[in-house]
C-alpha cells in the first residue's frame, strides 16, 4: 500500500494558526512530520495546535514572526532551529487580510501589503530555509496560491497581483534549486470551507460555476500539501496545482 510518510521530516507552516494552516499542521503531523507552527497574533491557537500534535506523538513548537520582515524571519529560523530543528518542508501559507474593492478604490497600501505577504514572504523564507535543504540535498518548498490568480475578476486586483508575483518567484526558484533535490510547487485553493467559514446559501452562485458543483474543504487543501511534501511527488516541481473542483483549469 502506498502511503504518505513524513517520518523523520520537520515542516514549517506559516500562518499555521489560521483556518487553512490548522488543517495543514494536523495533516502533516498525522503523516509523521514534526511541525513548527508559525503565528503572527493568534498565540492561543498556535499553542493549542502544539499541544494537539504533541499528544499525537510528534514534536511541535510555536514560533511568532512577521513573515514580511527579514529580521523577524531570521529570528524565527533561529528559534525553530533550537526548538525543533530546521525544516525540511516549508509551507508559505500566511497572507495579509484586507477588504476587496475596485482598482480605483483600493488603497495603495493594500497592493503593497499583498506584495509583502505573497512575494516578499516567499523570498524571505527561501533565503532563510532553502540553504539547509541545499545542504541536505532534499527539500520541499510549497506556496499557497489561489484560483484568483487566474480568474482576475472584479475587486481581486491586489490579491491577484500579489499571488501572480508569487507565482513568478516559485517558477524561477524551482529551476534554481532543482539540481539540489528540492521541489518548489504551489497549491491554488478555491473558495474553501473551513472551521469558521462553513458553506452557505450565499455560495450557491459560486458552486454553480464549479464543475464538481461544490466548494472544497480545508482538509482537501491540506491533503495536496501533504502529497507535495512527500516522496510521492518527487518528480513534480514548478507546478501550479488548482484545488478548486475545476473552477479554473490551467492549460498549455
Amino acid at each position: 500500500m502506498i502511503a504518505i510518510n513524513l517520518e523523520g521530516k520537520t515542516a514549517l507552516v506559516t500562518g499555521g494558526s489560521g483556518e487553512l494552516g490548522r488543517a495543514m499542521v494536523r495533516t502533516l503531523a498525522s503523516a509523521g512530520a514534526d511541525v513548527i507552527v508559525h503565528f503572527h497574533r493568534n498565540l492561543r491557537m498556535a499553542e493549542a495546535l502544539v499541544a494537539e500534535v504533541t499528544r499525537a506523538g510528534r514534536r511541535a513548537c510555536a514560533v511568532q514572526a512577521d513573515v514580511t520582515d527579514a529580521a523577524s524571519v531570521e529570528a524565527m529560523r533561529d528559534t525553530a532551529a533550537h526548538a525543533a530543528g530546521l525544516p525540511d518542508i516549508v509551507v508559505a501559507n500566511a497572507v495579509i487580510q484586507y477588504d476587496w474593492t475596485t482598482v480605483l478604490d483600493q488603497p495603495t497600501e493594500d497592493f503593497e501589503g499583498q506584495f509583502r505577504s505573497c512575494v516578499l514572504q516567499s523570498v524571505l523564507l527561501a533565503k532563510a530555509f532553502v540553504p539547509h535543504m541545499v545542504k541536505n540535498k532534499w527539500g520541499r518548498f510549497i506556496g499557497i496560491n489561489t484560483e484568483c490568480a487566474m480568474q482576475c475578476t472584479e475587486t481581486q486586483a491586489a490579491y491577484a497581483a500579489g499571488k501572480r508575483g508569487m507565482d513568478g518567484v516559485y517558477r524561477v526558484l524551482a529551476r534554481e534549486v532543482g539540481p539540489d533535490g528540492i521541489t518548489v510547487n504551489q497549491v491554488a485553493p478555491g473558495w474553501t470551507i473551513s472551521e469558521n467559514h462553513p458553506d452557505s446559501k450565499d455560495s450557491r452562485g459560486y458552486r454553480e460555476h464549479v464543475p464538481l458543483r461544490r466548494r472544497g474543504t480545508d482538509q482537501e487543501i491540506a491533503n495536496v500539501v501533504a502529497f507535495l511534501a512527500s516522496d510521492l511527488s518527487s518528480f513534480i516541481t514548478g507546478a501550479f496545482i488548482p484545488v478548486c473542483g475545476g473552477n479554473i483549469m490551467p492549460t498549455v
